[in-house]
């Protein structure tokens, strides 16, 4: 038995929990160390969309409360109502625009060419929107309106490019859109759900034929190391972007992208 391969399926899996809900994009990272460990083709591919329904879960499991509190009371309480509505608005356009772009950003844009400049642009992009981002003016996840929801949405669609990073276009819009920094981030946390498991079983209904039951195991170790690393992430990221910004993942993802770009160069 070749060990190594769970050795990198728990590698993807580390680095999908570490970078889905930061800033810095998880699906260019897998790209990008896909590339650098020779781990790719289509069932690479599959592999990758399998274990971020692992990062997926960490975020019910943490708002497990939450979840449970809306899904009992939707039909009673209308703070549980306008939840589901502005998470359902703000996944509404993804739904949309996907269902147009997505074989041609699957054949056209997955690269580690575009991973890298995207995660350079992207990074100065956080630079400029922390510096000159609107007041925020919604201060929870609450006051956030339908038609606010809708436009965060509209941003999310940008991460359909790989090395945008979904959270990071879901974060940087809401802030340029008057949404202070933890809401921000929270609600990026609550529409992942739908988007990714939208995401994720479109992809696994159209690649399932390419799975067999020895890689099973292998897909179980990447999903148990994304969810536990996730839910490390998601209990922390909220509490550190208040206080300290995300201009720190911009340097990174500059720096990364650079990097990247020097090692495609010279192979």
């Amino acid at each position: 038995m070749d060990l190594s391969i769970y050795f990198i399926a728990a590698l993807l899996g580390l680095v999908e929990g570490l970078t889905e809900f930061i800033p810095v994009s998880s699906t260019g990272h897998l790209i990008l160390v896909g590339e650098l460990l020779g781990f790719g083709g289509t069932q690479g591919e599959v592999f990758e969309v399998v274990i971020q329904l692992g990062a997926i879960l960490a975020v019910v499991w943490f708002y497990r409360a939450k979840f449970l509190h809306v899904a009992v009371s939707l039909f009673s309480d209308a703070a549980s109502r306008r939840f589901v509505t502005i998470v359902l608005l703000g996944f509404l356009p993804a739904v949309v625009i996907g269902a147009f772009a997505h074989d041609f950003i699957k054949s056209v844009l997955f690269s580690p060419w575009v991973v890298s400049i995207s995660l350079i642009l992207g990074g100065f992009a956080i630079l400029a929107i922390e510096r000159w981002h609107l007041p925020p003016g919604a201060l929870t996840v609450d006051a956030i309106t339908p038609l606010l929801a809708l436009k965060i949405g509209f941003c999310q669609c940008v991460a359909m490019i790989p090395g945008v990073s979904r959270s990071g276009a879901t974060i940087m819009g809401a802030l340029l859109l008057g949404v202070a920094r933890a809401p921000a981030t929270e609600f990026s946390f609550f529409l992942a759900v739908p988007t990714m498991l939208a995401a994720s079983t479109y992809d696994m209904y159209k690649s399932w034929s390419l799975l067999h039951a020895h890689d099973l195991a292998v897909i179980a170790v990447g999903f148990v190391v994304a969810f536990l690393s996730a839910l490390v992430v998601v209990k922390w990221l909220v509490g550190f972007v208040s206080t300290n910004g995300f201009a720190s993942f911009a340097y990174y993802r500059i720096i990364i992208g650079m990097l990247m770009l020097v090692i495609l160069l010279v192979r």
